[in-house]
C-alpha cells in the first residue's frame, strides 16, 4: 500500500489543522493506521493509532484532549485533527499502516508516508 500525507503548514499556537493520509489499493480496510512525529533533533514518536474497523483508538498521552484520529474506509483515507496546537507539536508527521493490530511501537507497521511538515509558531 502507499500512504500520501497531506495538510501540514504554519500554524500560530493555539490554532488547528487537519492532516489526511490517503492510501492506494484496496485493502486500507484491513490496516490498523496511526500517525507518528519527528521534531529536529529527536527520534519519532508515536501519536496516535486506529484499528481497522475505527472503533478503537489510541493517543499518546501528549496530545490526548487535543488530537483526534479518524478513518475513513470508503475513502480509504485516515485523518488527524490537531486542536490547540502548541510549538512542542512542531515535528514532521508521518502515517502508518500495519496488519498487526494498533500499537504505539513503530516496528508494528509496514508502510509509511512520506511526512508532512507542521510548524507552530509562539
Amino acid at each position: 500500500v502507499q500512504l500520501q500525507a497531506c495538510g501540514g503548514g504554519l500554524v500560530q499556537a493555539g490554532g488547528s489543522l487537519r492532516l489526511s493520509c490517503a492510501a492506494s489499493g484496496r485493502t486500507f480496510g484491513t490496516y490498523a493506521m496511526a500517525w507518528f512525529r519527528q521534531a529536529p533533533g529527536k527520534e519519532r514518536e508515536f501519536v496516535a493509532a486506529i484499528e481497522r474497523g475505527g472503533a478503537l483508538t489510541n493517543l499518546a498521552d501528549s496530545v490526548k484532549g487535543r488530537f483526534t484520529i479518524s478513518r475513513d474506509n470508503v475513502k480509504n483515507t485516515v485523518y488527524l485533527q490537531m486542536n490547540s496546537l502548541k510549538p512542542e507539536d512542531t515535528a514532521v508527521y508521518y502515517c502508518a499502516a500495519g496488519v498487526r493490530g494498533i500499537g504505539i511501537v513503530q516496528g508494528r507497521y509496514d508502510y509509511w508516508g512520506q511526512g508532512t511538515l507542521v510548524t507552530v509558531s509562539s
